[in-house]
């Protein structure tokens, strides 16, 4: 088994899982089950996304093509909300 995504938070764990699934690639969540472990405190961490190996290559390019977590190209900055008014 191969980790192709450690996941910050379940909905994209599951996004990446299904998308591998749709592309014909057998993928596996670990660390679903370990969430709340700590009572309401949040576990950072613990989601994985596995492949099998084989699939590595394969998996790995439909994982760049969803862009999770990447920032954004023009971010959004406190100035941008004054820009044009007038002071």
């Amino acid at each position: 088994m191969h980790v192709v995504y450690k996941a910050d938070n379940l909905f994209d764990a599951h996004l990446v899982k299904h998308a591998l699934e749709d592309a014909g690639i057998p993928a596996f969540v670990f660390g679903e089950s370990l969430l709340g472990g700590m009572g309401e405190l949040p576990l950072f961490g613990v989601l994985r996304v596995a492949i099998p190996d084989a699939a590595r290559v394969q998996a790995e390019g439909v994982v760049a093509a969803l862009d999770l977590g990447q920032a954004p190209e023009d971010p959004i900055s406190d100035a941008d909300d004054l820009a044009g008014q007038p002071a």
